[in-house]
């Protein structure tokens, strides 16, 4: 018998050396070590507190994501010959190869009568942008930013999109957790996190459910690894047995490390794909039965149970059964570790917002939380597990479709303008614009949108259809060389997070905003986007009352985000008082909830229909973050190859297929052929595939409060022999 698959290990010390010996252990070190915050998760790591130390003081508090981040960095440039190359050639090259090129060390255009880049001088780059952007019409315009640029990059991007007149500015938030801030919004009146990262030392109860934290967020492993040793639970709810959740070698434990890896999961349950809904109803229903609620918390601190209750007492056990997938004795089981907790923790990721009813399922999570007294207390509380650095803070700032009345007075106030009062498109809606030719141009700071979105023929077709789109990126992903045949591409060059000329801050899903020092010089041809973005506003508004060429001083962005955004006053003075802090007014450790009333509310939603047949959730390696692919293979998941799919091997045997057969999986929206089917620890009715790569089988549907689309939840159909396409969605687009 083989040995079972175990998270972390000797193989990710090996890894991580490796990396650091390939781009030099001097600049690993000097990259590790600097006061910058890590460009990976939202976790916490980096500041002025040192590079390899968390927001608690911990160290070391390094991970593999951590290196891998740094090693995309410290790449020499792409050569000039290699960017000249058509783009037919340029497209023959997968994720892996593409991340490996290099930095992108020089701007680079493409005409639209063109097919491949050509060099291109800054001054001559930057008046294009503008000549560009000044034939297009705002409101057929729009702006998007990822999560790993600055707060100070943030704030400048989203002003000059609103004085330029279009509040079409988004960020990769309405992709990932725009439906934790929608949920959240409605129950307990904040979109944030309600616990900081030592609650994750107080508490003896964590619940995880729909992530993957062993995959994409190493560092929280830890914390679950030490809530164990004092005697908690952590229970694991996610439709596929995933290694890393059940067992994990510490790298910095010697101990963890000669004992095979410590036990991570106390307890797993694997609801089917679409039945959270039924999963938290049933949690609910045990702890009501037991009588296990906080009555004097409820009662104080909470309007709505009552409603609430009758709702639970009311759903049927075969009903919950049928849509979880689970046993009515597994979620007593649960059930019943939570009901003994004294503080527990609530973590979850993509696999509860990727739904049509993602809203809904967070609003659950917040649900079970009230019912025991659980948030606005030391050690408990609610944590959405953001994917990226500095999400979090692009949105706090400002790079939303939508700003808060009290926001857009004091920025009209600050800058003595008019800004447009109508509401933005958010970024699904602007690819659907896009799509049916109602863009004219783009502005896209980091991230690679057109992997990110669903339907890749529907997304490649749109992001072509926008007649002019500039990119600042540091290096290049396949959104540069797809959807650009017709049309015209500009992408600029921009520092790296650790060489950025001036101080930037970033926020941690703590709520914890730290500040980094950049500095290190790599590259002589790259720009920070903060300059970038106020050379291109003076020549796009060369009248405007604001003066963008000050902002080029990032202690000016600071002072105005301290004037205008609330909790972020302490913002002004960073870079001098060298003092990270958490953003003021958000709710933690007292039950003052941020409504109307100042209480809670429990909200009461319907069951979703029943579902039938395969289901596929789209998931991400160890191996990658988001859309970066550094390992073509999935060492967690037995060194599975990216373009695979896992089923349960009772229904790979149903569906007349075995462990390692070849063939296509068919959704309403596009083809994948020529995948390798294979056998997983997965619930019954569940299909796995990577994303990106499994993104042309994802629609467009979105869930219609937060916008987000369904990418964990998508009927598919098994089909054999193999059809004769050989990439993703070619018989979709024939």
């Amino acid at each position: 018998m083989s040995r079972p698959v175990v998270g972390g290990g000797v193989k990710k010390v090996l890894y991580a050396l490796q990396t650091a010996q390939r781009i030099g252990l001097e600049n690993t070190a000097k990259a590790l070590t600097a006061h910058n915050t890590c460009k990976a998760c939202g976790l916490g790591m980096g500041g002025q507190k040192g590079g390899m130390t968390n927001e608690a003081g911990e160290f070391p508090s390094v991970c593999n994501k951590s290196i891998q981040a740094q090693s995309t960095d410290i790449q020499p440039g792409i050569p000039l010959g290699v960017l000249t190359h058509s783009l037919t050639d340029l497209r023959e090259l997968d994720g892996y190869e593409i991340e490996h090129l290099g930095r992108l060390a020089m701007p680079i255009w493409k005409p639209k009568d063109s097919d491949r880049y050509q060099p291109i001088g800054w001054n001559e780059a930057l008046d294009l942008a503008a000549a560009r952007f000044g034939a297009a019409t705002p409101a057929r315009s729009f702006f998007y930013s990822s999560g790993r640029a600055s707060n100070e990059a943030g704030f400048i991007l989203q002003l000059l999109a609103r004085a330029f007149g279009t509040n079409n500015v988004n960020n990769c938030s309405y992709y990932c957790h725009q439906a934790t801030g929608v949920g959240l919004g409605s129950t307990i009146g904040t979109g944030t996190s309600t616990v900081e990262l030592e609650d994750l030392d107080r508490c003896d109860f964590v619940m995880v459910v729909g992530a993957n934290p062993s995959s994409n967020h190493p560092r929280l492993i830890h914390k679950l690894k030490a809530v164990r040793d004092r005697g908690g639970e952590v229970v694991i709810i996610n439709p596929a047995k995933e290694a890393g959740l059940v067992r994990f070698a510490l790298p910095k434990s010697v101990k963890s490390m000669l004992n095979g890896g410590d036990w991570i999961a106390s307890d797993y349950l694997q609801p089917r794909i679409g039945g959270d809904m039924a999963v938290l109803k049933g949690l609910a229903k045990v702890v009501l039965e037991r009588g296990a609620q906080d009555e004097d918390f409820i009662t104080a601190y909470s309007n709505g149970f009552d409603i609430f209750r009758a709702d639970i007492e009311a759903t049927e056990w075969a009903e919950i059964e049928a849509q979880s997938g689970l046993s009515r004795a597994g979620i007593e089981r649960v059930a019943g570790l939570y009901a003994k907790s004294k503080s527990a923790i609530f973590a979850w990721g993509m696999g509860i917002t990727h739904h049509l009813n993602g809203c809904d399922n967070v609003e659950y999570i917040a649900n079970l939380a009230l019912l025991r007294g659980q948030i606005g207390r030391p050690g408990a509380g609610l944590l959405p597990l953001r994917g990226h650095s500095n999400v979090q803070g692009i949105g706090t700032i400002g790079v939303k479709p939508v700003l808060a009345k009290e926001i857009l007075e004091k920025m009209e106030a600050a800058f003595g303008i008019e800004l447009p009062q109508d509401k933005g498109l958010d970024t699904m809606a602007c690819m659907k614009a896009a799509h049916t030719g109602g863009m004219d141009a783009a502005l896209l700071m980091g991230g690679n949108l057109f992997e990110a979105n669903p339907d890749s023929a529907f997304a490649e077709e749109a992001m072509d259809r926008v007649g002019f789109k500039l990119y600042l990126t540091t290096t290049l992903n396949k959104g540069h060389i797809h959807g650009c045949d017709e049309s015209e591409a500009l992408i600029l060059p921009v520092t790296a997070r650790d060489e950025e000329w001036q101080p930037t801050t970033q926020e941690s899903m703590f709520n914890f905003v730290r500040l980094s020092d950049g500095g290190i010089t790599r590259l002589r041809n790259v720009r920070p986007e903060s300059d970038i973005l106020c050379d291109l506003a003076t020549r796009m508004m060369p009248g405007s009352p604001i003066d963008f060429t000050a902002f080029k001083q990032h202690k000016t962005v600071r002072e105005a985000i301290a004037r205008i955004v609330p909790g972020m006053e302490d913002l002004a003075d960073i870079d001098v008082a060298k003092r990270e802090f958490h953003v003021r007014g958000r709710l933690l450790h007292t039950p003052q909830f941020h409504t109307i009333d100042g209480k809670a509310s429990f909200v009461t939603r319907p069951l979703p229909k029943r579902r039938y047949g395969l289901w596929l959730t789209t998931v991400r390696s160890e191996g990658q973050f988001n859309s970066i692919i550094y390992e073509r293979t999935d060492s967690y998941r037995g060194g599975i190859d990216r373009w695979s799919v896992m089923l349960n091997a009772e229904d790979l045997a149903q569906q007349g297929f075995k462990d390692g057969d070849i063939a296509t999986v068919e959704s309403d929206t596009g083809v994948m052929a020529d995948v390798t089917l294979r056998a997983f620890d997965i619930a019954r009715g569940s299909v796995m595939a990577y994303y990106p790569e499994a993104n042309c089988l994802t629609g467009t549907a979105v869930d219609p409060r937060s916008k987000t689309p369904s990418f964990k939840a998508t009927a598919v159909r098994l089909i054999s022999p193999a059809r004769p396409a050989t990439e993703c969605g070619k018989s979709a687009l024939s």
